[in-house]
């Protein structure tokens, strides 16, 4: 249905956001900085207002590859309300099909302007995936996708955590045709940042070409 949507509109289905991806990555990062220093503004608008203008239809300006992790509560990190970001959640920020498939959506359809893969410090599945012991159930089918980084990096926890969001946003902006295409005609930026646990700050680390 989802590829429905898009096929028959010939582009996003919603004439989102005006802002460019530079100004889209902008708002992104302003909004980091408000996070920082406690004074959050999304917390401050009017919550029925924005349910009822997202009811019908939902116009983000921003897409996210986050990990799953508890402690990366990604619309505060960058004091975004309802409506605003395209979140995509899963151990390890990892980009598996049916993740690059939703962010397609987000951008195809939905007409997200910047697509972040944003890695956390002290990730547990990329530790995991270092120490490659044995776990339950299917906790081990994250490992594979984490390697190219484990090994890039060495023994380096934090180092892997930084290369595997690099090697995340390349893997989309070059695997998937939509990602690709809406770079080409400069529609969309992809870049992979950082989050800082301990401090909240989030890093870019370099944009995916």
């Amino acid at each position: 249905m989802l590829a429905g949507v898009a096929a028959s509109s010939g582009g996003p289905a919603f004439a989102q956001s005006t802002l460019t991806p530079d100004e889209a990555l902008e708002a992104m990062m302003d909004g980091n900085k408000r996070f920082i220093a406690g004074q959050l503004q999304s917390l401050n608008e009017d919550l029925s207002i924005l349910k009822a203008k997202t009811a019908e239809k939902q116009e983000p300006f921003a897409a996210v590859l986050s990990c799953a992790d508890s402690r990366v509560p990604v619309e505060y990190v960058f004091d975004q309300s309802i409506g605003q970001l395209f979140v995509v959640r899963v151990a390890g920020n990892i980009a598996t099909p049916e993740i690059t498939a939703s962010l397609e959506y987000g951008i195809a359809v939905l007409g997200a302007k910047v697509l972040m893969v944003l890695g956390h410090s002290n990730c547990g599945a990329v530790k995991a995936a270092m120490e490659a012991k044995p776990v339950p159930g299917q906790i081990g089918a994250l490992y594979a996708p984490l390697w190219p980084a484990v090994n890039a990096a060495g023994n380096n926890l934090e180092t892997a955590i930084d290369e595997n969001a690099k090697i995340q946003a390349t893997l989309l902006s070059r695997t998937s045709t939509v990602i690709a295409q809406a770079i080409q005609e400069g529609k969309l930026k992809v870049v992979a940042g950082r989050y800082d646990i301990a401090t909240g700050v989030v890093s870019l680390l370099g944009e995916a070409r």
